[in-house]
């Protein structure tokens, strides 16, 4: 087991692997990766990114107005993300996903998932940007005059 930042990667690869309902959260750009794979005929999995919410059962609500067609799932597995985005990709987590969904022949949803990552990436470099000019972020120290 790796602890690193307090995560269990052991039970974050089953999470990614088995979970029904998977939210990723990165506190620092306020958005969650929303991994739904439940599915039917007419329906892919939903990758997406979405806005954090207060609690859990926020959570519960905007999954049963986006996928009215499914019950309520029995749990979601949440997931704080304190580090990069790309480190999904370094720590294999993003090819668990993907081969997941190809196992399932899920084209669209591996599509969304393509699009959620860039989504991410481009949320994460501008909040970059951002804390490099001073937008948006406070100094711990006076600047030196």
């Amino acid at each position: 087991m790796d602890y690193e930042f307090g995560l269990d990667f052991n039970e974050i690869e089953r999470n990614f692997d088995y979970a029904e309902v998977l939210s990723v959260y990165f506190p620092l750009l306020a958005r969650t990766l929303v991994i739904d794979m439940r599915h039917d005929p007419t329906s892919e999995p939903l990758i997406r990114v979405m806005p954090m919410v207060n609690s859990l059962e926020e959570r519960y609500r905007s999954l049963r107005r986006l996928r009215p067609q499914f019950p309520q799932p029995e749990q979601i597995a949440l997931v704080p993300w304190p580090k990069y985005v790309d480190s999904l990709l370094r720590l294999g987590l993003w090819d668990r996903l993907l081969r997941r969904l190809e196992r399932g022949g899920f084209r669209r949803s591996l599509e969304d998932a393509e699009k959620a990552l860039s989504e991410l990436r481009t949320l994460e470099h501008a909040t970059v940007v951002s804390a490099i000019k001073g937008r948006g972020f406070k100094t711990l120290w006076p600047a030196s005059r």
